[in-house]
């Protein structure tokens, strides 16, 4: 058994958690293979397929609309597009899932972003029928930003083209071609009809020429342990656990998500930002201490001094420390109705830490359909992409994004409105 697998409290082994996300033009069929994946590895409830059932007929549809069990917006469902993020959750006997379905409209390229921000694997759909387009380098250009480690290419609607192996092998040469822009190492093409299930869960017998996995199959076996960091400690403190009762008098913990690496007592740890060294004594979890910390897992770290830490603070391997200044370079991706400005100021929040900042520069905005860099840009726009430099009123530690996404990204915040306005990845 690998050292990062865990049983439960009923000694069932723990099944690992996949977050993936869809992305693709409008009607290319997110919500539609969504569907087709919740009803053919039968994870709707009997009710909510009722009410699917209902909703199809009385539109006049001859065949279950599957696309309904996703598209939860009234708007959505008239209009038969997807606006908002729709989360879905689901599982099978050999691994959890958490479905992001992103929109594919240029205007909510910021909905993609917040979908994906969190994903193992991006499901980049293209309709068989038009082939690689322009928002298809949008969305994959974002997917690579984001550095998700997994894309998953389902060449959809396949049964609209005769189920033909060329339109599918043009179709992943074009892509082939295009991917070698991307920071993405692991892709894989898929032909699919979400309409009718080929090749989704079930294997398609309309495509005896395709010999290569389902999308389930990539999605239940896909190998994602090592898309965590396990080399460089980190741990950003959250609070401080001082319980004050005679069984635990003299207790003081501090309690986070491991960032980064793996944590053992008798470690030598570097305490952010007073630079302060000592040892770890114990790590506890809410029901006993354990021999190793490692990420995601939520725990309280104990350590043999008594250093002054807060929330915001950070316990770091001392051979290996994150990067401490308050100058910071990073790529953003504007999220707000009102325009990002040099010398805008923004509350920043980075991992459990909070700060002011101000925007320095603007270095240039990303053109998404063709890669190209824009300088000379006076603001950004809602949706833009571009590397800027901020000024931070205190010191943050952090890495690169490509390192870490957890400590390598961050949010800026509107002050009087106190809403996301934007999201950072730090160079």
């Amino acid at each position: 058994m690998s050292q990062f697998e865990q049983f439960d409290n009923k000694g069932y082994l723990n099944m690992d958690l996949l977050r993936f996300t869809t992305a693709g033009s409008v009607d290319d069929g997110k919500s539609t293979l969504i569907g087709r994946l919740l009803y053919d590895s039968k994870s709707i409830f009997e009710d909510q397929l009722e009410a699917v059932e209902r909703d199809s007929k009385r539109r006049g549809m001859d065949e279950m609309n599957l696309a309904l069990l996703t598209d939860g917006l009234r708007d959505e469902r008239e209009q038969g597009i997807t606006i908002d993020v729709a989360y879905r959750y689901f599982a099978t006997p050999k691994r959890k899932f958490i479905i992001a379905d992103t929109p594919g409209h240029i205007q909510y390229t910021r909905n993609m972003v917040t979908g994906a921000s969190t994903a193992n694997l991006a499901i980049i759909l293209i309709d068989a029928r038009h082939g690689v387009i322009e928002q298809t380098f949008r969305h994959s250009y974002i997917a690579s930003l984001l550095r998700i480690p997994h894309l998953a290419v389902c060449v959809n609607k396949m049964d609209l083209v005769n189920f033909d192996e060329e339109v599918f092998n043009k179709i992943r040469e074009d892509y082939s071609a295009f991917s070698t822009k991307l920071d993405v190492k692991d892709i894989r093409f898929v032909p699919i009809s979400a309409l009718k299930g080929d090749n989704v869960v079930d294997r398609s017998t309309n495509m005896n020429w395709y010999d290569g996995p389902t999308l389930m199959h990539i999605l239940e076996n896909i190998y994602i342990a090592g898309d965590y960091n396990y080399t460089e400690g980190r741990f950003p403190v959250q609070t401080i656990i001082r319980p004050y009762n005679d069984e635990y008098h003299d207790y003081r913990g501090y309690a986070g998500r491991i960032a980064g690496g793996v944590f053992k007592p008798g470690d030598e740890v570097v305490v952010l930002p007073s630079g302060f060294t000592t040892k770890i004594k114990a790590i506890d979890t809410y029901k006993e201490s354990i021999p190793e910390a490692f990420p995601p897992q939520s725990v309280t770290i104990r350590l043999e001094d008594e250093i002054d830490i807060s929330r915001g603070g950070m316990i770091a391997h001392t051979e290996n420390q994150p990067q401490s200044s308050q100058d910071i370079e990073m790529m953003i991706c504007w999220m707000g109705e009102k325009p990002l400005t040099v010398r805008g100021k923004y509350v920043v929040k980075h991992t459990t830490a909070d700060c002011k900042c101000m925007v320095q520069s603007i270095e240039y905005k990303v053109d998404v359909n063709t890669m190209n860099h824009i300088a000379c840009v006076e603001n950004l726009k809602l949706n833009d992409i571009a590397k800027v430099k901020i000024r931070t009123t205190q010191a943050l530690h952090f890495d690169s994004y490509s390192k870490n996404r957890i400590t390598g990204s961050l949010i800026l915040i509107e002050e009087g409105s106190n809403s996301t306005v934007g999201v950072g990845m730090i160079i």
